[in-house]
């Protein structure tokens, strides 16, 4: 694990362009407080900040390998984990003769590219952001991990390209590049409409980002040319019926795994994956704990880890306002498993000082408050450990949202004509708000990619077009998501699509970044065994009927987990991360702080302040909740103030943490 930095020119590596990278390296300290340093030859800076977790001794980076008639032929500047590394330096080995000379994964990158080319990025189980500088060829690929686990960077200007897991250290070098650090307005609407950053976009237009499932090649002098390696499709396979259990029809775990494609062959399917997937995600040369919450995917994980730790750690964290915290819930999870528990309760004063200083560790604003709870459980868990895992993913793969529900109550809507699902509509605008049935008939009457784009909704374009000064009704979210369904098999079935729309929208936007800056932000590695490549092409073939019924999500899942989960986790109702925001801004804990921020903003080229002074008033009166609005207006305006106005200044800590623990 460690914060990449690397410039490739496209003339000659100047010294001051190699301080400069050395310099720009500082912003990224966070991600790797171990070892920090820089390798350049003629062409390329390879930077890079370290935090050592397997063969901490050895894996130094740069790392170099080659094969014996050029053994450092190959520069790797690595962050993330291989998972499999053992079995793919065993079958290097063994059909190739390839030699190691250190005991971690990250030769295990390189060997395999030499090797196999291109193809051993879908070898890879694990999650990844890299760089390969091949001397040889003078030719660099960046590649980031199926998911979109780990972050990457990218700017491109006359002067050469460069890239990063901290964008902040991108910003420093892009006058090196002969890039400006201009604003994209078109990406701040869709930050507004969706409260993340939707990929490859960034909020200055000559960043981007590699998107997930990509690699990227160039030369020096050239653009990068990124081609897709993996495609996440659901390819549903039915279950067959079996004698004694049929779907939705709760009973035993039966003692073998049943006949292939039968209900309990497919729910042992799951658990195994799951249980091979935790195992290799505990490999690790120090100490492994987990986040925990109420709910069934960190337990599974909890609960499986322990298998490979019996002094397991556990974290939470949780608000003191009733009906806000899963603690309780958690720490009887921990009981029932074994592990010890902590668990971090979130004040609203601790809320609103540390806001500024998670803003600057997000690189681009993510308008969800629960990652400020997740800042502080990871600084918690960072005391004790210096890797978790956690369940992220499970959703978007098993079918875990309620919003999948959706389809099952708009079905009646599919028998009526185009015409009559446009009446509909029309006749939904003439309700009043808050009237019931006005939103089932407005969604009613629209297309699945009309109405569907992800988990987040804000704004409707009557609400941005009153706070946004540039407002462009034709920068839709559509934007976003019609390449995404565009690309999606005739024969999905709306849940799988809404799925599929989900890891290229909401979990890689929000789930992700957030899960990364907020744990990298502490020196914490984070994993998520649920979104394994393996785990996936089992939960791929998950039919409809399986992911949601009229009673549950995720119901394959939950049968799966059965005898892993204790009882009173298995079926519990999803509650998420929920933060007291809406209450805390009409009272005394963030109404002033709010206005205070609006009030110093110097946004109001970009937004209507006034609009957004009455929202707030609004809000406190409680006549409508605009909580989540204007968190998204918030956020943004703090972001704006620390990258754009350098007004607001975080005090950033140097991290002082023990390499082993």
């Amino acid at each position: 694990m460690c914060g990449l930095l690397g410039f490739l020119t496209a003339d000659v590596a100047t010294d001051d362009v190699v301080n400069q990278v050395y310099d720009a390296l500082q912003c990224g300290r966070h991600r790797g407080p171990d070892e920090r340093g820089t390798w350049h030859d003629e062409h390329i800076i390879l930077g890079f900040n370290r935090l050592s977790i397997i063969d901490i001794e050895h894996s130094h980076q740069p790392l170099f390998w080659g094969p014996p008639e050029n053994p450092e032929r190959y520069a790797l500047a690595f962050n993330g984990e291989i998972y499999n590394y053992l079995e793919l330096r065993e079958q290097l080995r063994t059909e190739h003769g390839a030699q190691f000379r250190t005991e971690g994964d990250g030769e295990s990158i390189v060997a395999g590219y030499h090797y196999w080319g291109i193809e051993v990025f879908a070898r890879l189980r694990g999650m990844f952001a890299f760089a390969i500088w091949d001397t040889e060829q003078r030719k660099l690929v960046l590649a980031r991990d199926p998911f979109g686990i780990k972050p990457l960077f990218v700017a491109t200007g006359p002067n050469g390209t460069a890239y990063a897991s901290e964008k902040k250290s991108l910003l420093e070098l892009l006058p090196a590049l002969g890039l400006s650090d201009e604003l994209d307005v078109r990406a701040l609407e869709h930050y507004t409409v969706l409260q993340y950053v939707p990929e490859p976009e960034s909020l200055h237009k000559n960043v981007r980002r590699l998107e997930s499932g990509c690699y990227a090649m160039l030369g020096p002098g050239e653009k990068p040319r990124v081609t897709r390696y993996f495609e996440p499709r659901f390819r549903v396979v039915p279950f067959s019926k079996s004698e004694d259990e049929t779907a939705h029809t709760p009973s035993k775990r039966p003692q073998s795994p049943g006949r292939p494609n039968t209900a309990e062959h497919r729910y042992h399917e799951i658990a195994e994956v799951l249980k091979d997937s935790v195992a290799k995600h505990m490999r690790a040369d120090v100490t492994v704990g987990s986040f925990l919450s109420g709910g069934i995917d960190s337990t599974a994980i909890a609960a499986l880890a322990i298998q490979h730790n019996p002094n397991l750690l556990t974290f939470t964290s949780a608000f003191e306002r009733e009906g806000y915290s899963e603690a309780d819930v958690a720490a009887e999870t921990a009981e029932a498993i074994g592990a010890k528990h902590y668990i971090r309760t979130v004040s609203p004063e601790d809320f609103a000082g540390a806001i500024p200083e998670i803003v600057w560790y997000l690189d681009d604003p993510v308008a969800d408050p629960a990652l400020v709870p997740l800042y502080f459980v990871a600084k918690e868990a960072r005391k004790h450990v210096k890797v978790v895992l956690s369940g992220e993913g499970s959703d978007e793969l098993f079918g875990g949202y309620t919003i999948y529900r959706e389809p099952l109550s708009l079905k009646p809507f599919e028998y009526l004509p185009q015409g009559l699902r446009r009446l509909a509509g029309k006749l939904s605008d003439r309700i009043p708000e808050g009237t019931r049935g006005k939103s089932l008939l407005h969604r009613g009457s629209l297309t699945l990619e009309e109405r569907y784009y992800g988990n987040a909704r804000s704004f409707n374009d009557a609400q941005l077009r009153s706070v946004l000064r540039e407002f462009r009704p034709e920068w839709t979210h559509q934007d976003v998501t019609g390449p995404i369904y565009a690309k999606q098999d005739a024969d999905m079935d709306p849940v799988a699509r809404m799925q599929h729309l989900d890891l290229f929208t909401w979990l890689r936007g929000d789930i992700l970044v957030k899960a990364d800056k907020m744990t990298m932000a502490n020196s914490l590695e984070l994993r998520v065994p649920f979104l394994d490549s393996e785990v996936f092409a089992v939960a791929e073939k998950i039919p409809y009927d399986q992911k949601i019924t009229k009673e549950t999500t995720k119901y394959a899942l939950r049968r799966a987990l059965e005898e892993i989960v204790p009882p009173h986790v298995l079926h519990r109702p999803k509650l998420g991360f929920p933060v007291p925001l809406r209450h805390w801004l009409r009272g005394p804990e963030l109404h002033d702080w709010a206005a205070a921020q609006i009030a110093d903003s110097q946004t109001d080229h970009l937004l209507d302040k006034s609009a957004i002074k009455a929202m707030l008033e609004a809000h406190r009166s409680g006549s409508s909740d605009h909580s989540r609005r204007l968190w998204t207006l918030l956020v943004f305006m703090i972001w704006h103030g620390i990258f754009v106005e350098d007004r607001i200044k975080p005090q950033i800590q140097e991290p002082t943490y023990p390499v082993r623990l």
